[in-house]
């Protein structure tokens, strides 16, 4: 029986491009250029990528990027992406809490989400960064994002959500957040 979190983006990848979040690409990777002085030569490894949005943009503009994801419809939707751009990213399928890789990459990055706080407990969050921080060289930098635990203390969620909505995006209902857990 597959988890929620794969059940989740078993038929979202045409629609995951489309959403607000997901817009911000372009000035992603520009961040992500900075971070590593647009060294060209550095291999990338984007954990969670998704349909490829960044490992895409990345490529184009001249780096190496692995791409692994554990969704097998978000990593059709990757490769049929960069077919079509007729670019050689690599996408590959996998768990972030077990990759396959040891000291191979200048850079792993983990955006929006990339599976990090989509795990249930701390022990399983705590297996992505091992197995994040495993296949980094010993100079490589990790870069990730994660949702903020702190703000729905102060804010609605569910308005926030609502607010950032356009048509055709997901919408969010019912949602709850555990004071104890941070989920």
């Amino acid at each position: 029986m597959k988890q929620w979190y794969e059940q989740l983006f078993e038929n979202y990848a045409m629609m995951y491009d489309k959403e607000s979040f997901t817009q911000g690409t372009i000035g992603e990777c520009d961040f992500i250029e900075e971070e590593i002085s647009h060294n060209t030569a550095a291999k990338i490894l984007d954990i969670g990528c998704g349909t490829g949005r960044h490992a895409i943009e990345l490529t184009q503009r001249g780096y190496d990027v692995t791409g692994v994801d554990l969704s097998a419809s978000q990593l059709k939707r990757a490769k049929e992406k960069a077919e079509a751009l007729n670019l050689k990213t690599k996408f590959l399928r996998h768990d972030a809490r077990q990759l396959p890789f040891a000291g191979e990459f200048d850079l792993a990055m983990m955006l929006c989400e990339g599976g990090f706080p989509l795990m249930e407990t701390d022990e399983m969050n705590f297996d992505i960064l091992e197995s994040a921080a495993r296949a980094l060289k010993d100079d490589g930098k990790f870069i990730f994002t994660t949702l903020n635990g702190l703000f729905p203390l102060h804010h609605s969620v569910e308005e926030f959500c609502n607010v950032t909505t356009d048509e055709g995006n997901a919408t969010y209902k019912d949602n709850t957040f555990d004071l104890m857990t941070f989920r």
